[in-house]
């Protein structure tokens, strides 16, 4: 009975932190803290903080004065939200933010998705992350790039202190003539809490699996050959201000 009533108290504040998003939760965010900034709807994000009840992630990706919303040019206010015990967004309360001018600023590359990490990074017994992650592409058809970072969050008080810094996550490459020969690069990472401790906080073990592959004509027939994959992974230890990352402890 008692995991019935778990799971069912489960689903409904899922239901309810839905709801609060798309009620428009990120929406008034920016009415009420930056009502003459335009904010990029398609970008924004809000999500219910898992396993915190009554509390939301929010993200605004405020665009600079002159920037195209296609252009990686954005202030980023990345804010965690206690949500009215009746549901209403209009008094909902801002508890921890994080903003930074030009966060999102790159040459060459656009936004193409901004996702909210809300794995259970426990740093310490009362101390946990959530992660926000960026997914950036270029736009060269001759050098395709996309890669996709992780920041830590850490609330401390009204403040969001980042821990971890736009860690790359994954990482596609390559060089090509348009048409056959070329080399392309992917390298895949996951990250896992270790054991082991840095100055009060869990260390973080990041996976990493490297891959690619030649392509070169031969007549009319254009042949790919894949190179063998190569495994590494870094310890990222914290400093008492931010994770730092030692050197690959597998050659690639």
């Amino acid at each position: 009975m008692r995991t019935v009533f778990l799971a069912w108290a489960l689903a409904s504040f899922c239901t309810i932190g839905h709801a609060s998003c798309d009620s428009g939760l990120a929406e008034r965010m920016h009415e009420k803290l930056h009502p003459k900034r335009q904010l990029d709807h398609e970008r924004a994000v809000c999500q219910p903080w898992r396993g915190v009840p009554g509390r939301f992630i929010v993200v605004l990706p405020l665009l600079r004065p002159g920037s195209e919303a296609d252009m990686a040019n954005f202030d980023l206010d990345v804010m965690v939200v206690q949500q009215a015990d009746n549901g209403n967004t209009e008094r909902a309360k801002v508890v921890s933010r994080s903003f930074e001018e030009s966060a999102l600023a790159e040459d060459a590359v656009r936004i193409a998705d901004i996702k909210v990490d809300t794995a259970r990074y426990t740093l310490a017994p009362d101390v946990r992350a959530f992660g926000l992650r960026i997914v950036r592409q270029g736009s060269s058809r001759a050098n395709p790039y996309s890669n996709e970072t992780l920041t830590l969050y850490v609330p401390r008080g009204a403040k969001l202190a980042k821990v971890l810094d736009k860690l790359e996550t994954t990482l596609e490459r390559g060089e090509w003539d348009t048409n056959c020969d070329g080399n392309f690069e992917t390298v895949h990472g996951s990250l896992s809490i270790a054991r082991t401790t840095s100055n009060g906080y869990a260390d973080l073990v990041l996976h990493q699996t490297r891959s690619g592959t030649r392509s070169t004509a031969q007549g009319d027939d254009c042949t790919t050959q894949e190179r063998p994959a190569k495994f590494g992974s870094r310890t990222l230890r914290f400093d008492g201000t931010a994770y730092r990352a030692s050197e690959l402890n597998a050659a690639y």
